[in-house]
């Protein structure tokens, strides 16, 4: 019980020193993926709102447990088979990285009777391990969305990932490029989210323009994987 305590009051700290830096402008999304709900639960009565998990499993798991009106993100790569079972309750899928799962994403909110918030999923970062878009796909699915083609869902935003490296000025030059993109489509229609930068590197995106940063391993510690 006692360590229980002690991690609680360590994630407390945490979590107030990084809210309270970050700029009012920013929306931090606490990444609580591995983590159990009752740790959730605590960050919520602290007055945190906005979670994101990897997992639609985890995720659904956790949603039945907890508040209703925590504003969940999935932020992990997203399978097309899987989003009939986030699409009654989920506020934004940030990992939308192609189009045929945006129509699937279309096509399941609209069987909910709801409009799904997405952001497009961009590569930004050199290794291959990244998911995402290219920008000339990105370019192409935004411009269907305009003329139309998902009815159901709402595009606000971009996310992305930079490489994982030391080398500060590699990730300021993949959260600059992102930063530009951003801004040339919304010249198209305004987008409200520039998601990026993670426990390591969020100082640099926000430096770089993000309003919207996921932290996860910052505010719960480390995480537990055989949860």
């Amino acid at each position: 019980m006692n360590n229980d305590l002690t991690q609680f009051s360590e994630i407390t700290r945490n979590y107030k020193k990084i809210a309270s830096e970050l700029p009012a402008s920013v929306q931090l999304v606490a990444v609580s993926k591995t983590h159990p709900a009752s740790i959730i639960q605590h960050i919520y009565d602290q007055g945190q709102k906005v979670f994101g998990e990897n997992k639609v499993q985890e995720l659904v798991e956790k949603q039945a447990l907890l508040p209703k009106d925590i504003h969940w993100h999935l932020i992990g790569h997203l399978q097309k088979n899987k989003v009939k079972y986030i699409a009654p309750f989920i506020d934004t899928i940030q990992s939308v990285d192609s189009e045929k799962l945006l129509e699937e994403i279309d096509r399941q909110a609209e069987k909910n009777n709801r409009k799904i918030k997405v952001l497009l999923q961009l590569k930004i970062a050199e290794e291959e391990t990244k998911f995402g878009l290219e920008i000339h796909e990105a370019k192409e699915i935004f411009s269907n969305y305009l003329n139309g083609k998902f009815p159901n869902i709402e595009v606000t935003g971009l996310m992305g990932m930079a490489t994982f490296t030391e080398d500060k000025d590699q990730v300021k030059k993949e959260f600059t490029y992102l930063k530009q993109i951003f801004d040339k489509l919304s010249l198209q229609r305004k987008l409200e989210t520039l998601s990026m930068g993670m426990s390591d590197d969020y100082p640099v995106a926000i430096e770089c323009g993000a309003n919207s940063v996921r932290v996860g391993s910052a505010i719960f510690g480390h995480r537990n994987y055989n949860l």
